[in-house]
């Protein structure tokens, strides 16, 4: 570790990150601007997420126009508050804290947060609302990818509770189901929805089954960084390595393949979980429920590096040396407790990265020993400044063994989000690590840090379903190139005469 005075004249005061930050619109706004000669086509989607942590509504406004997509409302609510079962329930899962869950229950948390969120904003969701995507980062208590899908249906249900229409949840199926506003900015009579989302092909084994449960929610991670960098300036298309460091870990390497990439690597195992069970260690949160979240506050405190620097990184290396950071082995069915298919990944090419603490998680009860003797000794700014590092560190190990792998190249931008990897001095911290690495020659201009990645891959996704786009403003293609979508119409074409 460099010295600590250099590191904060070179990292937190040098040159900054590239960091997408939300955008708001008022609901009043999305009628267009008085002063101008038209109307700005507003697509109005709820993205909705039950997580291992938070259980989130975010309601998103894409313009047709320029394909930017502007946060309308965030509602938040801790997924350890759903109720508790019903004595005749099926629970089927558990998040990675221990909570019950049944249909019944998850149901109703999404019904509650969709309606809070659109009565905040005053929208109604039976006309306003334009489309809904749901997905889970509940995947610690499967037993199989396959048990997600059982997830998602209740997910399906509550929107359906809060009274979104069904057609509002699944692709248009032709030009007559689009809304009028929207037919212009259309292509469903040319090329319908492949399953690709943001230009990347899933990947799926011969059998059909994904081979990494939260697979979806890395697909609409890197399909939101890609709508996020657009903010930046960053040219993030393929190819490209997304990570989402929520409480569990999620993402993407892609190749530059058109007129879709290829998924040649996915992430999972534990993420923010780590952070959120060294904290449990402090005493001031649940010991069993607790999360990093409910002491955290986004205040970049550079200046304990000065005093405290070797007892950071004394306590990062600690840490370190009880996460393995692999590819997964190939007879494993769970890794950092996400259930996984390794054999299938193998047989269609795709490396499965995985992030562990022990095995399964055997190590964690460590983690919160540690917790409480950083906090005992050192108080709550060391502690958050070890976790930056902690985070810091793990993306680096990520990256290396992907370059040694050769599923990163030069060629390859980078897109981080989730809490783990852009809140506090992270982003400062990842790209010391990665310039450290070397790959690249300017990483400023091929690495973006996105907050609500998730969330606005849910209106790429939106789009995607119903073949909107923006062509003079691509998500997909390739760094640098043109818009493919003749490429995409040829590629559909064949596709349908094979299947003629």
């Amino acid at each position: 570790m460099e010295n600590p005075l250099s590191l904060i004249l070179n990292c937190f005061l040098g040159k900054r990150p590239k960091i997408a930050e939300s955008q708001t619109i008022r609901p009043a706004e999305l009628r267009g601007d008085v002063r101008m000669a038209e109307v700005i086509p507003f697509f109005i989607v709820a993205s909705i997420e039950v997580g291992n942590t938070t259980t989130k509504c975010i309601l998103t406004a894409t313009n047709m126009k320029d394909g930017k997509t502007r946060i309308l409302n965030k509602t938040v609510k801790m997924t350890r508050d759903v109720r508790k079962p019903k004595p005749n329930e099926r629970i089927f899962g558990t998040t990675l804290s221990g909570v019950s869950l049944t249909r019944e229950s998850i149901a109703e948390l999404v019904r509650d947060t969709l309606v809070e969120a659109h009565y905040a904003v005053n929208l109604d969701i039976t006309t306003d609302l334009d489309f809904a995507v749901r997905s889970t980062g509940v995947v610690a208590g499967f037993s199989s990818p396959h048990e997600v899908g059982e997830f998602i249906k209740a997910l399906a249900d509550g929107c359906l509770l809060a009274g979104i229409p069904p057609k509002k949840m699944v692709p248009a199926m032709s030009i007559d189901n689009i809304p009028a506003r929207f037919k212009e900015n259309t292509l469903i009579d040319r090329i319908i929805f492949t399953g690709a989302v943001g230009g990347v092909l899933p990947p799926v084994g011969s059998t059909g089954v994904e081979i990494v449960a939260n697979e979806m929610e890395g697909e609409l991670a890197t399909a939101g960084i890609k709508e996020g960098a657009k903010w930046t300036g960053v040219d993030f298309r393929n190819p490209v390595f997304s990570m989402d460091f929520g409480t569990t870990l999620k993402g993407r390497i892609t190749s530059d393949d058109l007129p879709y990439a290829r998924t040649t690597g996915n992430l999972c195992g534990f993420a923010g979980a780590i952070p959120d069970t060294i904290i449990k260690g402090t005493g001031l949160v649940d010991k069993r429920f607790g999360a990093a979240l409910d002491l955290f506050s986004d205040k970049k405190e550079r200046m304990i590096w000065l005093t405290k620097s070797g007892t950071i990184k004394k306590y990062a290396d600690k840490i370190h040396s009880m996460i393995s950071i692999e590819i997964v082995p190939e007879d494993s069915k769970r890794y950092g407790s996400v259930p996984v298919d390794p054999s299938a990944a193998k047989e269609i090419g795709v490396a499965l990265i995985g992030c562990d603490v022990g095995e399964n998680g055997s190590l964690m009860p460590e983690l919160i020993d540690i917790g409480a003797e950083i906090y005992t000794k050192n108080g709550l700014k060391t502690m958050f400044a070890t976790l930056d590092l902690v985070s810091a560190r793990m993306v680096e190990r990520i990256l290396k063994l992907s370059i040694d792998d050769h599923l990163v190249t030069e060629k390859t931008s980078i897109g981080l989000t989730g809490r783990a990897a852009i809140t506090g001095c992270k982003p400062y911290l990842i790209m010391k690590s990665i310039e450290k690495l070397g790959i690249f020659t300017d990483p400023y201009d091929k690495v973006v840090f996105v907050d609500d990645g998730l969330a606005r891959g849910a209106a790429v996704m939106a789009r995607c379903m119903n073949s909107m786009g923006v062509p003079k403003n691509p998500i997909g293609g390739i760094r640098g190139g043109h818009c493919v979508l003749k490429e995409r119409i040829e590629y559909y074409n064949r596709s349908k005469e094979k299947r003629n």
